[in-house]
């Protein structure tokens, strides 16, 4: 296991990445005075996203429908909790966007090579409201996606 996202799993038989990207902002506002430079203050944490890259081979890997078990997640506009195999919590992410491409296809369509790209941004981990919950919706979602 990579890293788990909410009920998802990243691992070599669903959807390994093989890029891992983290963009931390912090806020400052400057005031302008005669003579000196702008004094500045911290006004606290700003965005904090991951990108998440990779490359699936449907034959020997994970496939299109676990790229849907993602979007199927992005659909909900929840957040979850993303945690790297080694145990390190990073917080609670939702689901900005996600990019698919894919090339050398199967006769019936079917790609034979998938390249994903999904971005995610924090939340602030008090909005315990915005948590994504496991309903039957949920289930039948992603049950669905996996069929």
């Amino acid at each position: 296991m990579m890293m788990v996202y909410g009920m998802f799993v990243f691992s070599l038989s669903t959807a390994a990445y093989q890029d891992f990207k983290r963009q931390t902002q912090w806020r400052q506002s400057s005031l302008s005075r005669i003579g000196k430079r702008p004094a500045m203050q911290f006004l606290g944490p700003g965005s904090d996203t991951i990108t998440l890259t990779g490359e699936l081979y449907p034959e020997f890997t994970g496939g299109q429908s676990n790229l849907d078990q993602l979007r199927a997640m992005g659909d909900q506009g929840a957040a979850w909790p993303l945690i790297e195999g080694t145990g390190r919590m990073y917080g609670l992410y939702i689901i900005d966007s996600m990019d698919e491409g894919s090339d050398r296809h199967f006769r019936d369509g079917a790609a034979q090579h998938i390249t994903f790209s999904l971005s995610l941004s924090r939340i602030d981990d008090d909005r315990r409201e915005l948590l994504g919950t496991i309903s039957e919706t949920t289930f039948r979602a992603v049950t669905q996606a996996l069929a």
